[in-house]
Parts: structure tokens; C-alpha cells; sequence
């Protein structure tokens, strides 16, 4: 261990010496357990992103060994006169470059993608606390694993995204979403305690008492504080199965109207709340077509064209009931009493009982089906919106029924509102200032195919009218993953939270070397005091 203290101070001091006319060959001398690699496959994963739309190509990328690794790395580019800059990489699942870095070294978190958790120690799997009911897990665990590993003591974490081969890590840095929230709130707000390297290359420990506001600071923080090494998630009993139901809209205000009863039932016991709400938009009859496959319909399957859709347009509400087999036999009667409120199309119900596990990984089971027609491996142009409740109804005229108009889509327009009482408005994302908002997510591949309304050009393009559609209308629209290039862009998106946002930024990483890839900060010269963050 000595050796290796030598060693990296050493190299630290080279850093500091030579800056950024360092050769990466030479990084790889830090004196790290795990590897720290200039192989060019590597360097090329590490230089692309599921989105498919930005490339840039790091100096190195690290596969840490232990978040002292971590702490090595960020302290060698803290100290360096010139700064090199420093981005976690979860899954790869970003869409605009934010876990990109050119001129510096990418951290390759998701250790299980080497086929070996290359010397983690006692976080080589999460480490589940029945009594307490908490499981602590690598920042770089993908939420399946996290899954798996709590359901062998019959606990689950609470709050979920919608797709779980998403690192703990990244969503934290983010929020993470899914038709739980209304009800737990977002996944940082079921977050007890975290293990942060800081842009100083300092490892903390942070929580509600220690620490707080580097706690806070970091849950959806976008990266710009520290790098999550380890998260302690608040568990539940999970349940056995789920009775998972769709059912059909044709009139947007009665929809939306229907979710937002929905929620409002967060306090009361679980027997008269659903467990899950969502929703999306169908401009498509084939996305029906293609439920007949997992969806039992007790009644005859309907055309758009037949249930009177407004502008060629219908809503889906997705809702679920958890249950377990002791609880089987009264299932059927909680679910018809709490549909009994709600005014959905008769005919159009369609219904599903199915493991927990399968329920909460459905996402992935699309995605093999993509991958097997080659169609996983394309540009993703997605855009999520935070919309106020109280313009929702002018973004479905504008956008719904409006830009989209009657095109095919190529991908799942998700739409389901939340409760901001269950967002702490300590950490630092950004949501309406409504008591409910929406998100709106427009999920859309770009493909090849020789129609023009599913290239990237015109998604993008697309995507570009919605923001412009939004401003002129003065729809208060928040972006979730968040994408700007300018500095009053981000300012505008924090605002009132900016100052404070600019403030942590400062206190914890004051050479401004993380995730640079999201574009809010420019990296600084230790030699240069008064450099522009911009």
C-alpha cells in the first residue's frame, strides 16, 4: 500500500508538472486496483452513448477497482496545473454526450460489463439490511442486480425507473422516474445515505445529518458535485405479483382528469390506491394491436377510428395492483372498486396478472425484441418534459394534436402526472412550481428507413418546435435530463435555484472537472483565479 501511495503521489506531481501535455500511457502509473485503460474498444464505448447523436473521445477510461480509485483519479486532475476533466459512466444510457468527456478520463462504473467486479470488496454485491430495511449498493449497480439481490430476502426498493439496466448512480444524478413516484416520490427521495467523491478528490460520506448539503446538492445534481460510489436505498416488502391494466381515452381532459384522481390517492391505505400510474399517447393503431400478445381484453379490441377519437388521437391510462398469493382472493374486488371512479371507454380494457419481476423488467423485454430486428443500436432524439398541470391541456393541442399530428410514431409518447410534495426541494432538480406536473417523454427512435417523419433530422427538428412551441405559448416547461448549450439556457432552466446551484458547484468541485459533458460549466486552470465558468 505504500508503494502505491508513493507511486500515485508521484504521478500526481508528474500531472501537476507537465498538465495536460501528459501522454494517457502515462495514466496508466496512477496506482489504481482496478485498470486504468487507453485500449481503443474501450475508449470507443467510453466515446459514445445510447443516444447516438454526439461522439467524444476521452484520454483514458478507468474500471475502478474501489472508490479510492475514484478519489485518486479526481485528486490527480484537481491538483494538475492545467486540470483534465473526469465523467462517471454508468450504462452508457445518456442521449446528448452528458457522460462524455475529450480531454480527460471517463469512469467506466457498470464494473459487471468486464464480467468480474475487478476487486470491489464487500460492494461486489449489494449488501441488503433486513432489520433496518435498507440495502447499500455500488454507485455503478445496475437497478436489475439491485433487484435481484434484494428479492432473496423479500424486499425491493420502493420507487423504480422504467427501465432497470440503468446504473444507481446515473438515475440518482438525475432523479428517476416511474408510475411510483406519484406516490413514493422520484428515487432520490428514497435515498438514506451516499458515499461522493468530490471534484476535489475528496470521498464523503452525506446524508440528511451529515454533511446535508453535499447530500442534497448531488441527488439530481446532473454529476456536477461528486460521483456516487455508494447509495443506501430504502426497501419495502416487495409483492408477489401484479395485476396490470390498460385502458383507453378519447377525450384528453377526462384522461388526465382520471391520473389526477389517481394520484391525489398517495395517503391513503394501499388497498384503495393503485400502486403505479402512467399513461401515453397513441397516434398508432398497431401499439394496441401489439397488446393482444400479453393482454387479455375481456371484450372485442377497438380501432381509433371506432371509439371517436379527438383528431385521430387517444390516452391511455396504465395502472397496476400489487398483491400476493394470501392477498389473491380479493383482488379482483379492490381493483373493480377503484375502477368504479373512473370513465374510461367500456370496451377498451385490457388487463394482465403477471410476477412482480416480469412487471418491473417489461421494459427489457422490448428491448431484446428491438435488438434481435436491429433496431436497439439507433439514434435516440428523446425529449422528457416537466409540464405544469395547468398548461397540459394547450401542450396536448399544440403538441398532441398539433406538431405530432396523425405520423407513425417510432417510439412510446409517455404522459403521467406527479405530486411536487414528494420531491425534496433541497436536492437539486428542477420541477414546476404546480403542485402537480406532468412528464411528458417523447421516447422516439430514428431510423433508416426511408421515411422521412422517422429520421433523426426530422425528430430533431420535431423536438425543436415542441421547445419553441412551449416558449411562445409560455408553457413553463422543465427538461428532465436536461440538454443546453448556453449558459442563459441553464440559467433560465434553474431559476431561482440557480444562485445555489452555482454556489455548490464552487464549493465542491471548484475546478469545475465533472461531467463536463453536460455543458454547464467550462473546466478551469488551477493558475487562473479569475477564469470565465463559461
Amino acid at each position: 500500500m505504500a508503494t502505491k501511495l508513493l507511486l500515485t503521489f508521484a504521478i500526481c506531481r508528474l500531472i501537476v508538472t507537465v498538465g495536460l501535455t501528459v501522454d494517457p500511457s502515462e495514466l496508466l502509473r496512477l496506482g489504481v486496483d482496478g485498470q486504468l485503460s487507453v485500449d481503443p474498444f474501450d475508449v470507443e464505448t467510453a466515446s459514445l452513448d445510447f443516444g447516438l447523436i454526439s461522439r467524444s473521445e476521452p484520454m483514458a477510461v478507468l474500471h475502478p477497482g474501489s472508490a479510492d480509485d475514484i478519489a485518486r483519479l479526481v485528486q490527480a486532475a484537481y491538483l494538475s496545473s492545467q486540470g483534465f476533466t473526469v465523467s462517471a459512466r454508468g450504462h452508457g444510457h445518456s442521449i446528448n454526450g452528458q457522460a462524455q468527456t475529450s480531454n480527460g478520463v471517463v469512469i467506466e462504473m457498470n464494473g459487471g460489463s468486464r464480467g468480474s467486479r475487478l476487486g470491489l470488496g464487500n460492494l461486489a454485491k449489494p449488501q441488503v439490511a433486513v432489520k433496518e430495511m435498507h440495502v447499500d449498493v455500488w454507485g455503478g449497480e445496475l437497478w436489475i442486480d439491485v433487484l435481484r439481490s434484494t428479492l432473496e430476502h423479500g424486499l425491493a426498493p420502493k420507487s423504480w425507473t422504467d427501465y432497470l439496466y440503468l446504473s444507481v448512480g446515473g438515475t440518482l444524478s438525475n432523479g428517476g422516474i416511474s408510475g411510483q413516484a406519484f406516490n413514493h416520490g422520484p428515487q432520490i427521495s428514497n435515498v438514506y445515505e451516499l458515499d461522493v467523491v468530490t471534484g476535489k478528490g475528496e470521498l464523503m460520506t452525506c446524508s440528511e445529518e451529515k454533511n446535508s448539503k453535499l447530500f442534497h446538492a448531488v441527488l439530481g445534481g446532473l454529476g456536477q458535485f461528486g460521483i456516487i460510489t455508494r447509495a443506501r436505498i430504502a426497501l419495502e416488502p416487495a409483492p408477489q405479483r401484479v395485476r396490470w391494466i390498460r385502458v383507453l381515452y378519447s377525450n384528453f381532459s377526462t384522461f388526465t382528469g382520471d391520473q389526477e384522481y389517481l394520484i391525489s390517492m398517495h395517503g391513503k391505505p394501499s388497498t384503495l390506491k393503485f400502486d403505479y400510474v402512467e399513461g401515453f399517447v397513441i397516434v398508432d393503431e398497431g401499439l394496441i394491436n401489439n397488446w393482444r400478445s400479453s393482454f387479455f381484453s375481456p371484450r372485442n379490441p377497438v380501432k381509433i377510428s371506432s371509439v371517436g377519437a379527438n383528431g385521430g388521437v387517444l390516452y391511455c391510462l396504465e395502472i397496476t395492483k400489487n398483491y400476493d398469493e394470501s392477498t389473491g382472493d380479493t383482488i379482483d374486488q379492490e381493483v373493480e372498486a377503484l375502477m368504479k371512479n373512473l370513465n374510461f371507454i367500456p370496451s377498451t380494457v385490457f388487463t394482465t396478472d403477471l410476477p412482480y419481476t416480469d412487471f418491473l423488467d417489461r421494459v427489457h423485454r422490448a428491448e431484446l425484441k428491438l435488438r434481435a430486428k436491429g433496431l436497439w443500436e439507433v439514434p435516440h432524439p428523446w425529449l422528457n418534459l416537466f409540464v405544469p398541470r395547468s398548461r397540459i391541456a394547450d401542450l396536448d393541442r399544440g403538441v398532441f394534436k398539433g406538431i405530432l399530428g396523425n405520423n407513425k410514431t417510432s417510439g412510446p409518447i409517455l404522459i403521467y402526472p406527479m405530486n411536487k410534495n414528494k420531491w425534496d426541494q433541497r436536492s437539486s432538480v428542477v420541477t414546476p412550481d404546480e403542485d402537480v406536473f406532468y412528464l411528458v417523454a417523447l421516447l422516439r427512435s430514428a431510423l433508416d428507413n426511408g421515411e422521412e417523419t422517422q429520421s433523426l433530422e426530422y425528430l430533431t427538428d420535431q423536438n425543436r418546435k415542441i421547445l419553441r412551441f412551449c416558449d411562445d405559448a409560455g408553457i413553463k416547461v422543465k427538461q428532465y435530463l436536461p440538454h443546453y448549450t448556453t449558459r442563459e439556457e441553464w440559467m433560465d432552466h434553474f431559476g431561482d435555484k440557480w444562485d445555489r446551484f452555482y454556489q455548490r458547484k464552487m464549493e465542491f468541485d471548484p475546478r469545475r472537472i465533472l461531467a463536463t459533458g453536460q455543458r454547464i460549466f467550462n473546466p478551469s486552470s488551477a493558475s487562473t483565479s479569475t477564469v470565465s465558468p463559461w
